[in-house]
């Protein structure tokens, strides 16, 4: 159960600081010998008309003012959660298909531990030269990975991004892919600075995805409380369709204010 803390004792979660990007999924997302192409332009033009019609057809406006992603590792989904008035409950858009996973059930706690993290994130950085088409960087380490993980080499540069292969990242068709950084970008432009990616081991509302997890869980007693905590974001979420205000304590835990 997550315990509520007075917010002197905790980190807030939005107030964290960046590792210097050093492993890129255990594959690199740079230039190719230092040639630039900004893809975006082409992505935009490809897609922005499509997107339109989907949110028309969804009855939603376009653009929309926040969105919200969240990703299930097992079930290997990732949604996107839209709306156009701060007040107002997130509505779903849409569910993309994961390509492929990588790791296994469990937080990402060590560089080359081919691990996609599990926990509460947000979009950092916008790469239209990823070496994966389009790339959508996340904010890990974040402030629990940096008490849990590694202190060394606790890994970086985890990206939600196209070209439909993984060894630590998110990975998406390049067509799924230009869709959501269209919509990100877009979001972006509308003034949502932080967009929030939470990342969950399985859905638990599915009964065959949480039998693998409680199975998972039988060797692994320590990822119990941590997905007690997982799970209660997911829960207020699924109830109230509101991201609740996560926040961090001394010990790395996930807190619900």
């Amino acid at each position: 159960m997550l315990m509520k803390h007075p917010v002197s004792s905790v980190l807030i979660f939005f107030v964290i600081f960046f590792l210097p990007v050093t492993a890129f999924c255990q594959s690199p997302l740079m230039n190719v010998q230092g040639v630039t192409y900004n893809r975006f332009p082409d992505a935009l033009a490809r897609t922005q008309d499509s997107i339109q019609k989907q949110f028309e057809r969804e009855h939603l406006t376009w653009p929309p003012q926040e969105m919200y992603i969240r990703s299930f590792k097992y079930d290997r989904q990732l949604e996107v959660w839209v709306r156009s008035d701060v007040k107002e409950p997130y509505k779903l858009f849409k569910t993309y298909k994961v390509c492929t996973q990588s790791g296994t059930t469990g937080p990402k706690r060590a560089e080359g531990d081919y691990q996609v993290p599990e926990g509460f994130y947000y979009i950092n950085e916008f790469n239209p030269n990823s070496n994966y088409h389009l790339a959508l960087g996340l904010n890990y380490p974040n402030a629990s990975d940096r008490i849990l993980s590694d202190s060394l080499r606790p890994g970086s540069a985890i990206y939600i991004h196209g070209s439909c292969v993984s060894t630590g990242c998110i990975p998406l068709t390049d067509s799924y892919i230009e869709e959501l950084y269209v919509i990100a970008s877009n979001v972006k432009a509308q003034g949502q600075e932080f967009i929030p990616v939470h990342i969950f081991p399985v859905r638990y509302n599915v009964k065959k995805s949480m039998e693998y997890l409680t199975e998972n869980m039988k060797t692994r007693p320590t990822l119990r409380q941590f997905n007690n905590n997982l799970k209660e974001v997911f829960d207020y979420f699924e109830a109230k369709k509101q991201l609740p205000i996560v926040m961090v304590n001394k010990n790395g835990e996930y807190v619900l204010d």
